[in-house]
């Protein structure tokens, strides 16, 4: 065997297909065998490799075992006399592998080579030769020495930029995404350190193999495309501390007994303080928007004393006041979701001011010796609801202008939803071509999610590609910074809809659906158009913070008054000879199931008063709510209400036992799109009433 080529994916299946195709272009006439790793991707890449590579040597793995250790599980098995790692996200030209092996061949003092890799735009990618991160080395990286002195030796060393990159060139160190080494390398200098989970581990490996006496030869006679980053892209872990986490690792082994001019925890310092700027950069810029926000609402306070007072003297004298007012605005503009990812809308914007006005309002009859003036808290309001919604608006208007280069790609950056759509049949890919085709409207689709059970077809080759299932929701909108979730037409029922809003409730995303027919509208609020099709958005209240957190200490206030007399009845229940009480398994509102107690008496359920003390216990420890879903016996593939069942509801108060499932899927709708607490309140009195 010539050549062993190792291939380690994670959720990059589209990227995946076509780098296996022109490996096995590019290893034709060649003894060769290729290993894929995946280190548990949920985007089906598995099936694409067994269905259109039959000959690849597949590694499943379950989960992400990080990328040394996912290598290393290949290299225990190969058989070639060459060892190529490549990564997932790369294009290899067709005389890549004879090219790097032919000179192997001839230069028996190399153990590793690298070749020229590009960038998808043709320029080159610095990483692919670089030095060790010594002590002057990084510094001169971390004080952008390297870039501004790209061409001298003494400050151009991190990526070798004072050396022709058309030259074959001796280096220290070769990028993991495409590297060459001999058998007899591996054996010599052992595998790769499973302590680096990402990054570092190629820096290490390179260390290593020059300390045994190889050489290391960047060989830019042939080249590859490398689209970086694509895998990390995906992750579900912080890839920045992994990377600063990788290099302290890699100083701490191989630079701890070295005399230098600076010592170890000069070096260690120097990383730590690298990692948290760049946190800190990050940081920062999640921030802008806030303090823009603060900034208006300190206008909007000025303006209001000016129109109390006359004058804004008194602004400064209550510093102590106004920071609590202002933090509390800002709390409640995060809570209606103004700061989420992307999100630019003044419509939340002048709710989270409303609902900020409404408790500092609050807070000046609890507190009036700290307090402003009741006039100048609700006029400060009203203007920072102006200011706040309005200088959004502004610059969304802004950005639709035509000729202007600035605030033309501002939309771009700040108004283009990342969304995905959910369901790969016909409909889903016509809905892309829906939203591809009016650009207009700002819609940016990441990807799709299939639903359980479905695959996409096995020549899935659409552009974005399949990023999982409904089920990975939570990881694929994490790593992609989505949104919002489209539902195609005909793409799942209304049952496993609700089911996957409840799921992903604390997600902040905006879920929409695009309705089979034009008079059915799911949800209560805004309409997006695409062209001739209608996104209408599934707002339910009861999912959101406010007013979950509204319901919930609801239930806790009423049980918790109840609760003391529970004991009494219980044992004026056990003693009375009719009464009976029993535990029953009913469904949980999800597909799961709970057990509750249940009062017969004289053999047969007797709902009532009795009932309610009955399950204070329940509804206190949350399994129920007093509001919600009709209480029913557990089975198997049982409908998913989306809510908590309760001891009463919407359906209950409306001769429950008399409807249709369809009556009650309406009033169940309904009571979640115009949740509130008034009407928790008003189904509770009219169930005392009636009973």
């Amino acid at each position: 065997m010539d050549l062993s080529v190792i291939i380690v994916n994670y959720n990059v299946r589209a990227f995946l297909e076509q780098a296996l195709h022109s490996v096995f272009k590019a290893l034709e006439g060649l003894r060769s065998e290729v290993y894929v790793v995946d280190n548990g991707s949920r985007d089906d890449s598995v099936g694409m490799v067994r269905h259109a590579f039959p000959a690849v040597h597949l590694i499943e793995n379950q989960n992400n075992v990080g990328f040394a250790r996912a290598n290393n599980q290949a290299i225990l098995r190969t058989k070639g006399r060459m060892i190529c790692l490549i990564n997932p996200d790369t294009l290899v030209q067709e005389d890549t592998f004879r090219v790097c092996m032919a000179y192997l061949d001839t230069h028996p003092d190399v153990g590793a080579i690298g070749c020229k890799i590009l960038n998808p735009d043709g320029t080159l990618q610095l990483s692919c030769r670089r030095s060790f991160p010594t002590p002057w080395v990084a510094l001169t990286k971390v004080m952008g020495l390297s870039a501004l002195f790209p061409h001298s030796r003494l400050f151009g060393r991190y990526n070798l930029t004072y050396l022709d990159s058309e030259a074959t060139t001796e280096v220290e160190a070769l990028s993991g995404s495409f590297m060459m080494l001999r058998r007899e390398v591996v054996d010599d200098v052992g595998m790769l350190d499973e302590r680096f989970f990402l990054y570092g581990e190629d820096l290490d490996w390179c260390y290593r193999i020059r300390k045994k006496g190889w050489k290391i030869v960047f060989h830019p006679e042939t080249q590859i495309i490398h689209y970086k980053g694509r895998s990390t892209q995906e992750a579900d872990f912080n890839s920045l501390r992994v990377f600063y986490d990788a290099m302290r690792l890699f100083v701490a082994k191989h630079f701890k007994r070295r005399r230098a001019v600076f010592p170890l925890w000069f070096i260690l310092l120097g990383i730590q303080l690298r990692g948290g700027l760049s946190f800190l950069s990050r940081w920062i810029r999640r921030m802008i928007i806030p303090a823009v926000d603060i900034g208006f609402m300190q206008l909007g306070l000025i303006a209001a004393l000016l129109i109390r007072f006359g004058h804004g003297r008194h602004w400064g004298a209550y510093g102590i006041v106004n920071g609590v007012y202002t933090l509390v605005w800002v709390m409640c503009l995060y809570i209606v979701g103004a700061y989420a990812k992307g999100t630019f809308s003044s419509t939340k914007a002048f709710g989270g001011t409303f609902l900020g006005l409404v408790m500092n309002t609050s807070l000046t009859f609890f507190f009036p010796q700290y307090a402003y003036s009741r006039q100048v808290v609700l006029t400060a309001g009203l203007i920072d609801g102006i200011l706040l919604g309005g200088w959004r608006l502004l610059i969304r208007l802004a950005s639709r202008l035509r000729g202007v280069p600035f605030v033309g790609t501002v939309g771009k950056t700040l108004f283009r939803r990342r969304a995905l759509i959910v369901g790969t049949d016909r409909s889903g890919q016509h809905l892309l071509r829906r939203l591809q085709r009016h650009i207009d409207v700002g819609y940016e689709v990441v990807g799709f999610l299939h639903l359980d059970g479905e695959k996409p077809a096995e020549s899935w080759n659409a552009s974005p590609p399949v990023l999982g299932g409904v089920k990975d929701l939570r990881g694929v909108a994490a790593s992609h910074r989505v949104q919002e979730v489209i539902f195609s037409p005909e793409a799942a029922s209304y049952e496993r809809i609700l089911d996957v809003i409840a799921y992903n409730k604390d997600l902040n995303l905006d879920f929409k659906l695009v309705p089979k027919e034009l008079d059915v509208i799911i949800g209560r609020t805004s309409i997006d158009s695409i062209g001739d099709i209608p996104l209408v958005d599934l707002d339910y209240p009861i999912y959101r913070g406010p007013q979950a957190f509204l319901k919930r200490i609801f239930d806790l206030a009423v049980s918790g008054f109840i609760m003391p007399c529970v004991p009494f009845v219980w044992v004026f229940l056990k003693l009375h000879p009719g009464y009976r009480i029993r535990h029953l398994q009913i469904s949980d509102g999800w597909g799961g199931s709970i057990l509750v107690p249940e009062l017969l008496k004289d053999g047969s359920r007797k709902p009532g008063i009795f009932q309610f003390f009955l399950l204070a216990s329940s509804i206190f420890k949350g399994r129920l709510s007093f509001i919600g879903a009709v209480i029913e016996p557990y089975a198997e593939g049982a409908p998913r209400r989306g809510f908590k069942p309760g001891l009463t509801g919407l359906v209950q108060v409306n001769s429950g036992s008399s409807l249709t499932e369809e009556d009650r899927e309406r009033y169940n709708t309904y009571y979640m799109s115009h949740y509130s607490l008034r009407l928790d309140v008003e189904i509770l009195l009219k169930t005392l009433f009636r009973i």
